[in-house]
């Protein structure tokens, strides 16, 4: 199960987590009156530049400071910015908002549309709510229902040397993310099922990374028990790819995403791409 996963089925969206209702400036607004907006404004250091719904590009106070008040937004606003689709991982969405280091992502559907704007805030949000008793009852409800065993549920510190990992990799920028998380207390439980007495590492597998980075030897959890040991589909990927430890989890770094793109894409398409 991925670190994102929801123990109970679908994979949270940047469209279950982002803002629908944002906040825009035309590109013919002038630098004095954005500068006005944002001076105004406790909850906005920039502004998505769009021409109706159609994102042109993104202005920031940054942009602002050495402009003339007259000169017309679209003029020094930044026109090629990242842009990601609400159909996106808010994991993934995660991992580009850390990797770039900006504070807010815009959100486009395929027609380039604005719908919305997710940022770090929300992404961290996303990431403490994962984790909930009603999730892990659903995991053992399912447990139960495959595997025909009993099952109880409780929480507990686990040492993390005991875990048996389940999958094969982490994502070095998203470990940024969880050592925040961890050093300010906002690291949400792991899931970990007891196979008896084999512990499987179900959900968390980035914040057992980055604990590890931080020479944590225990973690919170919620522990399903099972009472008859079970052949395991996670435990058959564990043994598959040599999965014994913290340390065979490899951490690598992020390819570009698929529903990532940058607003200079969205507006000058390839000339040799058919149109319909």
């Amino acid at each position: 199960m991925a670190d994102d996963a929801d123990p109970g089925g679908a994979k949270p969206k940047v469209n279950d987590y982002m803002t629908r209702d944002v906040v825009t400036v035309s590109p013919d607004e002038t630098v004095a009156e954005v500068a006005e907006r944002i001076a105004g404004s406790e909850e906005h250091s920039g502004f998505p530049v769009c021409d109706g719904r159609r994102v042109n590009g993104f202005i920031s106070a940054r942009d602002l400071l050495l402009a003339d008040d007259r000169e017309p937004i679209f003029k020094i606003m930044t026109d090629d910015i990242i842009v990601a689709h609400p159909d996106m991982g808010i994991t993934d969405a995660a991992r580009v908002i850390l990797r770039s280091g900006i504070q807010r992502l815009p959100v486009v559907d395929d027609a380039g549309n604005l719908v919305g704007i997710i940022s770090n805030a929300d992404v961290i949000r996303s990431q403490i709510e994962r984790a909930t008793p009603e999730k892990v009852g659903k995991l053992k409800q399912t447990l139960e229902n495959i595997h025909g065993v009993e099952a109880d549920e409780q929480r507990r510190t686990v040492d993390l040397s005991a875990l048996t990992p389940t999958q094969t990799k982490v994502y070095t920028d998203e470990l940024e993310g969880r050592i925040y998380e961890l050093q300010n207390g906002l690291a949400e439980p792991l899931v970990v099922i007891d196979n008896a007495g084999s512990l499987l590492l179900a959900d968390g597998h980035h914040r057992v990374k980055a604990a590890d980075r931080l020479g944590i030897e225990e973690m919170d959890a919620y522990l399903i028990r099972l009472d008859t040991r079970v052949d395991l589909g996670m435990a058959e990927t564990a043994k598959k790819s040599d999965l014994e430890s913290i340390d065979d989890i490899e951490e690598v770094d992020y390819a570009h995403h698929p529903l990532v793109e940058t607003t200079e894409r969205l507006q000058d398409p390839d000339p040799n791409q058919n149109r319909e």
